[in-house]
């Protein structure tokens, strides 16, 4: 039981960070990434994801590309 209830919770969290990285998308003209980071879901454009790197948010040696592998949602 408790475990349906935390998937629900994930699948509305996600469903809601795909909306959102649409809009901006779309807005802004940029690519994003719906990415998890620290157990929740962040979007992020593209042009911030060096700084992420920078600022040590993944391990070292991480690349962008291997980022937008790992992505959960990519939007073009």
């Amino acid at each position: 039981m408790f475990k349906t209830i935390r998937q629900w919770i994930f699948a509305w969290r996600y469903k809601r960070a795909v909306k959102e990285a649409k809009e901006l998308a779309a807005l802004f003209g940029v690519k994003y990434y719906v990415l998890n980071l620290g157990g929740s879901l962040k979007v992020v454009p593209k042009k911030n994801i060096k700084e992420l790197i920078k600022h040590k948010k993944f391990r070292k040696g991480i690349s962008v590309e291997s980022i937008e592998r790992m992505a959960l949602f990519v939007t073009t």
